[in-house]
């Protein structure tokens, strides 16, 4: 784990399909949100901005995946994301897909891995 790499929160607050974790990420010298889920085991964070426009995702506070708990849904424009990868499944996203955001999990927690 990277000295620097900042705790987001406890793996057990991510339920498998669940509600994620929001949070912030420093990018070109601002603080852009960002969150992190859990999909099929593995967790997996994204800015929260759907790739159509800069809108964020969620439909209520950490809630981003859709009624089937398979896709991360956008709630103003209903594009859906894989969120094993953040790719384009339909939708306005137009195959733009979210931007990954390097975590990892570790010692029981979820940590950012900064880039910057």
């Amino acid at each position: 784990m990277a000295e620097d790499a900042r705790l987001i929160c406890a793996g057990a607050a991510l339920a498998d399909g669940g509600p994620g974790v929001r949070f912030t990420v420093r990018r070109h010298g601002a603080d852009e949100p960002a969150f992190v889920v859990r999909f099929r085991g593995r967790v997996h964070a994204y800015l929260n901005r759907c790739g159509h426009v800069p809108v964020e995702l969620d439909w209520q506070h950490g809630e981003f995946f859709d009624d089937s708990r398979l896709y991360l849904i956008c709630a103003t424009h209903g594009a859906l994301y894989a969120p094993e990868s953040g790719q384009c499944l339909g939708g306005r996203c137009s195959g733009r897909g979210l931007t990954a955001v390097p975590v990892e999990e570790r010692d029981g927690n979820i940590y950012l891995i900064p880039t910057e």
